[in-house]
């Protein structure tokens, strides 16, 4: 199962990468279909696996002064809250209605993809 999950999130990374989409939108329905989680369990895997991701990253454009410190702390300490607010909903309402909404998460992302991609290039 350990050797599933690195293989999905390394595919679902480089993948995500590619599109430049978030990993989330690639890893929760990995998860889900290869490695039998529900959609919450998936759900929640893929949010626990961003925050190793987001400390490299913010720690990373901190170096090149890219990182507007309050302004991260202020979303850092946020997210919490957010989070348990987030764990205590999707505990009260039925799964499907979980997986429902994750698919038209993911329908919008497309959308906007795809309209990206037909849009006109601007002039530099």
């Amino acid at each position: 199962m350990t050797a599933g999950a690195i293989a999905v999130g390394f595919a679902a990374g480089v993948v995500a990468g590619m599109l430049g989409v978030g990993g989330g939108i690639l890893f929760v329905p990995a998860l889900v279909l290869f490695l039998d989680l529900t959609q919450v369990d998936a759900e929640a895997t893929s949010l626990l696996a961003i925050i190793p991701v987001a400390l490299v990253g913010a720690a990373r454009q901190r170096r090149y002064g890219n990182l507007r410190e309050r302004d991260a702390l202020v979303l850092g300490v946020l997210a919490i809250p957010g989070a348990v607010a987030g764990v205590a909903l999707v505990n009260a309402i039925p799964e499907r209605v979980v997986e429902v909404l994750f698919a038209l998460l993911m329908l919008y992302v497309a959308s906007q993809m795809i309209r990206r991609a037909l849009r006109p290039e601007e002039p530099a």
